[in-house]
């Protein structure tokens, strides 16, 4: 929330010498200095000496190049503003925050995480913490945003921004996959949208604005897992859930929730996978769309497919089914338009195929691809991914390696660590043949495509 003119770093400003375009200057110098690229302009600083919200490793390169301008030190505290950030700590974001002011700090200090610096082999949720979670959320109430208040003004068009940049960094995560501009991100997310949610705002702007924040959040959580930073992803994604809890956005974070699901999934922790599927419907049922419940529904039968529980899967695919029946009729957010019958046959075919179900997998499968918009590059690779191995489960290795051999060779998929999991998992479905001709030249063009990856 704003708190009016900051006098404080207008007086220092003034004894310095130094107008809003040479501290934005001086900002971006230290930043860089210190391995930052900050796109700090005089636009900020004005909005800073009206009172808006600041992180706080801005406000520690500010002070530092006041310092320098100076010739002493400067705090933060000495310009108003918050002091200097906690170094990032790899245990952030492990629990179900308490407040929405420590989610917002927790996001803060996962900003200045990359996701090629953390482990990427496991979550770092226990199952306790993910219990804890998901039933902290399904019982709480909205936070409750500040109401209207003088000083920096967020409006309709601030938040439009945030969700243009949202689709913006969306195509380029389903286009290229494998974190793909993370850092900017993560920068445009830590500059320029967690300083707007504490500044003013009506409560429909900053109904919107939360939404949108939230939006954002879980982006850069599926861009670091799709890098492969399970620990960094699941960090994101906890504290993406309890910003949702501000607004009352029950819809975003029962997807959540089963974006949760999903990583445990894939990571094989399967009765947890089972719980924050189950809860995402539960917690979306009387909030969500058709179109949405279609999502949550079909996130449960992936995981009961995986745990080989035929009876609850169909019947769960019967429930996305019919809520995807009456998709049209529902108001769904922007977010939710990749939800579309391809994404639903997509998934269907990874039911079937875990369930050993060759037939049917090969089925929904051939009908996802044919169905993929091919500007979705990464789900096109899996679902010829998961037909590749639909055609093995069925005894066709001939027709198993020259779909999974057209995967590869697209080559778009590939900076995908998800993508590239489904490959390895296939090549060692293939080792019963490994001294079959037809293997060894897929197993060589998957040798080229990746090291071909390393010159692009």
């Amino acid at each position: 929330m704003s708190k009016g003119p900051n006098h404080q770093l207008a007086a220092v400003m003034a004894e310095a010498g130094v107008s809003n375009k040479g501290l934005a200057k001086r900002v971006r110098d230290v930043a860089q200095r210190h391995g930052e690229h900050l796109g700090t302009t005089h636009v900020a600083v004005q909005r800073w000496l009206s009172g808006g919200g600041i992180q706080r490793q801005t406000a520690a390169f500010m002070a530092e190049a006041l310092s320098d301008k100076l010739g002493r030190k400067v705090a933060p505290k000495d310009l108003g503003l918050p002091g200097a950030p906690t170094a990032p700590s790899t245990e952030a974001g492990v629990c179900y925050a308490g407040s929405l002011t420590e989610a917002l700090a927790t996001l803060d200090s996962l900003t200045h995480q990359r996701p090629e610096d953390g482990p990427a082999d496991e979550a770092p949720l226990s199952d306790s913490d993910a219990h804890s979670a998901a039933l902290s959320w399904l019982v709480s109430r909205p936070d409750g945003l500040p109401a209207d208040t003088p000083g920096k003004r967020v409006g309709m068009r601030d938040v439009a921004a945030i969700r243009t940049a949202a689709g913006f960094f969306m195509q380029l995560d389903f286009q290229f996959g494998g974190g793909h501009a993370h850092k900017a991100f993560r920068h445009y997310f830590r500059e320029d949208v967690l300083p707007l949610l504490s500044s003013g705002y009506s409560p429909k702007v900053g109904d919107a604005l939360f939404k949108a924040a939230s939006e954002m959040s879980q982006l850069l959580a599926w861009s670091a897992y799709d890098g492969g930073n399970h620990a960094l992803s699941s960090r994101y994604m906890l504290s993406t859930l309890r910003l949702t809890q501000a607004a009352g956005d029950r819809m975003m974070g029962a997807r959540i929730l089963t974006n949760m699901s999903h990583q445990a999934n894939y990571l094989r922790q399967v009765p947890r996978a089972i719980m924050l599927a189950r809860a995402s419907v539960e917690g979306g049922r009387s909030h969500a769309t058709p179109r949405a419940m279609a999502l949550f529904s079909v996130h449960e039968a992936r995981a009961l497919s995986t745990a080989g529980d035929h009876k609850g899967a169909g019947h769960a695919m019967n429930e996305a089914e019919r809520f995807f029946e009456r998709a049209d009729t529902g108001d769904d957010p922007e977010w939710l338009s990749y939800m579309d019958e391809a994404e639903l046959v997509g998934e269907f075919c990874h039911c079937f195929r875990d369930l050993g179900q060759g037939p049917e997998a090969v089925h929904f499968a051939e009908r996802a691809v044919a169905l993929t918009d091919r500007k979705y590059a990464r789900t096109l690779g899996f679902c010829r991914m998961v037909l590749a191995q639909s055609h093995l489960i069925n005894g066709d290795l001939e027709a198993a390696v020259a779909t999974a051999g057209l995967a590869v060779e697209e080559g778009d998929a590939l900076q995908s660590a998800r993508f590239q999991r489904y490959v390895s998992d296939f090549q060692g479905a293939l080792a019963a043949h490994a001294h079959k001709p037809a293997v060894q030249r897929f197993n060589e063009r998957v040798r080229d495509a990746v090291a071909q990856l390393g010159d692009e």
